[in-house]
């Protein structure tokens, strides 16, 4: 069954069962430096596994970067 999500304001198209955190792991991003916001709620990491991509979901994911 194909889904269709939102990432950072872009659609993206998934042909198969996919969780959070595979998405986030597909797209590079690191766990520690990274905050999720998943249907408008701030995901903890510990759940991600638990969370199925579902039909319309809205992903914000913000990077935390280091600098001087």
């Amino acid at each position: 069954m194909n889904k269709t999500f939102s990432l950072n304001g872009k659609k993206f198209l998934i042909k198969k069962n996919v969780t959070l955190k595979e998405i986030i792991n597909y797209f590079d991003y690191q766990k520690t430096l990274s905050i999720v916001e998943y249907n408008n709620l701030i995901s903890n990491s510990d759940k991600w596994q638990n969370i199925e991509i579902n039909l319309n979901d809205k992903i914000e994911i913000i990077s935390i970067v280091g600098g001087g």
